[in-house]
């Protein structure tokens, strides 16, 4: 006898329309400058509906930051593939995903460095910062070894440094050659890590 399956659930539209609300504003505004309520009246659920979803604030935070993973994830892989199959490519061409975060309309930094300046470590937003960023690095670290890396974490290390410096300045400054000026650091990087090797 064959298992019973059961059809996928779709995603509530209001839970949908309270997290695209959340993704907006703390991305534009801050986590700690907007409000439940705020969300409440902008997204056009009631407060039971919010509540039903997101029993508490740091429930949409995360879910919030879960949506931005996947999105910022994507677009370093996509950047990563089109730089072509050698994983020593790849580490540099992630940069151009920089390149395309830093000129947003809109842009105010890496979201999961401003959730986690917003937040106390050992909170599950500050778990979910950390949860990202050591993801991300373990993928370079993956891609360093593939390359040959004499020393893949420290390559890793330095590589996700660098990312999230060049996150930093788009934020801070504005320059537009920070996301050129850190895909060529990595490409110096990564060709003295794999020279060394």
């Amino acid at each position: 006898m064959a298992p019973a399956t059961t059809a996928p659930t779709r995603p509530s539209a209001a839970r949908q329309r309270i997290l695209d609300t959340a993704f907006r504003l703390f991305y534009a505004h801050g986590i700690r400058a907007v409000g439940v309520d705020r969300i409440i009246a902008e997204s056009g659920v009631a407060k039971a509906t919010f509540y039903k979803y997101f029993p508490a604030k740091d429930d949409l935070v995360v879910a919030y930051l879960d949506t931005v993973d996947g999105i910022w994830s994507q677009q370093l892989h996509d950047a990563a593939e089109a730089a072509g199959t050698a994983p020593a490519d790849q580490l540099v061409g992630m940069y151009d995903a920089l390149g395309s975060a830093c000129r947003r309309d809109g842009y105010r930094g890496c979201a999961f460095i401003n959730a986690a300046a917003e937040s106390e470590p050992g909170t599950p937003v500050h778990d979910r910062t950390l949860t990202h960023k050591t993801a991300v690095r373990d993928w370079v670290r993956g891609l360093a070894a593939d390359a040959g890396a004499a020393d893949p974490d420290l390559l890793a290390r330095s590589l996700t440094l660098l990312l999230d410096g060049g996150l930093a300045s788009g934020s801070v400054d504005g320059l537009p050659d920070a996301p050129a000026a850190a895909k060529e650091a990595a490409l110096a990087l990564v060709t003295l890590a794999v020279k060394q090797s």
